[in-house]
């Protein structure tokens, strides 16, 4: 990684936080199915096959669909113990540096594990690299406004106590800066486009605990170290926003991106001068 990438999240506690969850996620793990089956989805429309794949951070639900379609599956995660959960071949990697050789894969597969990365630019040029000429990159990545009640809450009610804020919630991009990235990273043919999971909970706590079995909870390098006491988070919950029934409702917003490694094989935009119909005839129309 360079040193100029600015630090901030604590990759230890990222791990820290998954190794803990890997024998808890299965309490997530209808969210996580969600979120990977409608990324997976995408493939359905795309002709071509795939032989290989990496999954990663897919926590045990990713690698197994995609083994299910006949695809040699490598799940990848930073923590060793989320990388084994589905019992086929794995690896435990530091997802800012791929291990692999360029070329190894025909499909990179990312499913809502791209947001704890500090050198995001950086690992989607590896992603890039070890692609083999037109494989696919398929990911979904949480963007604003996901967890945007929660993120309000804490800061008003840590004001309001404290007369001063503290990281708590990751700073998550927003749609544009997703297609950005693909272009910046190299990738043909690139697109990104929202979709959205919509969760309830009876409870705020039960919000929480979701986040924390996600191995979800505050790993920014900046974050207040120590417990948070009872009586902010208590305040910080008190207002969160509820549903007529006092049920808390909560939308993951994701980017599904797609891109492709270049190829010669690939279409590519028409050079000006090569149109068969000018705009003007396009715009008028069949007479």
């Amino acid at each position: 990684m360079s040193p100029d990438v600015p630090q901030i999240f604590d990759r230890h506690a990222v791990r820290l936080h998954r190794d803990r969850a890997a024998s808890e996620v299965t309490t997530v793990r209808p969210v996580v199915e969600e979120a990977a089956t409608r990324l997976l989805d995408r493939l359905d429309d795309v002709t071509r096959p795939f032989a290989t794949a990496l999954d990663i951070g897919g926590r045990g639900v990713v690698a197994p669909l995609l083994r299910a379609r006949g695809i040699h599956t490598v799940a990848a995660d930073l923590s060793p113990r989320m990388a084994a959960l589905d019992g086929g071949p794995s690896i435990a990697m530091d997802g800012e540096w791929l291990p692999f050789a360029p070329h190894s894969f025909d499909l990179v597969v990312a499913c809502l594990s791209l947001h704890w990365v500090n050198d995001l630019p950086g690992l989607l040029a590896q992603v890039r690299s070890v692609l083999a000429p037109d494989g696919l990159f398929l990911a979904c990545m949480p963007v604003l406004p996901t967890l945007g009640g929660l993120r309000t809450a804490l800061m008003e009610a840590e004001m309001a106590r404290r007369g001063g804020v503290s990281p708590r919630i990751s700073p998550f991009p927003g749609l544009r800066d997703c297609a950005a990235l693909l272009q910046r990273a190299g990738f043909a043919l690139p697109v990104a486009d929202a979709d959205v999971i919509e969760l309830s909970y009876a409870t705020p706590m039960g919000l929480l605990a979701d986040l924390r079995h996600a191995g979800e909870t505050n790993a920014l390098r900046q974050r207040a170290r120590g417990l948070t006491s009872p009586a902010l988070l208590a305040e910080a919950l008190g207002r969160l926003p509820r549903d007529a029934d006092g049920s808390v409702a909560q939308s993951l917003h994701i980017a599904v991106m797609t891109g492709w490694a270049p190829a010669p094989t690939q279409p590519r935009p028409l050079r000006p001068g090569q149109f068969s119909v000018s705009l003007e005839e396009a715009l008028r129309g069949p007479r």
